[in-house]
């Protein structure tokens, strides 16, 4: 890794992942986030079965890691959000919460139906582009 990039891996979340949560890139403006999961700080999914716990888990985790990057809900660019379902009635059920998140704010993001997300349970799961403003 380049010294220009900081990775972001904040202590209130779970250490053992094989991966940053964000990177902040040169000249420390633009943030890319991991997929945030819906796990604890010990690494265990929360809401087994239940989309909109998972997804409101996500978005406190998102939060999180914006939060240590420098930034809010409010400097996302963009999200990818995932839903382990071929049902769209989850698939709304999981945008709702993820768009009730971000209050007035509306940043572009795509929502797609997957047969499997990475953590045993896990039925949700966003990743952000967002930009350090200072």
């Amino acid at each position: 890794m380049t010294t220009e990039i900081d990775a972001v891996r904040p202590q209130a979340l779970h250490d053992d992942v094989p991966y940053a949560y964000a990177t902040v890139a040169p000249a420390g403006r633009l943030v890319l986030t991991a997929g945030a999961c819906p796990i604890d700080p010990d690494g265990v999914v929360v809401a087994p079965g239940d989309v909109t716990g998972q997804a409101a888990q996500v978005m406190a985790n998102l939060e999180v890691v914006l939060r240590e990057a420098g930034c809010s809900l409010g400097d996302v660019l963009r999200t990818t959000v995932w839903v382990a379902s071929a049902d769209r009635a989850d698939l709304v059920t999981a945008w709702q919460v993820v768009r009730g998140a971000f209050g007035a704010w509306d940043p572009p993001s795509t929502l797609l139906g997957v047969t499997v997300l990475g953590f045993p349970g896990q039925l949700v799961e966003v990743e952000a582009t967002a930009v350090r403003r200072s």
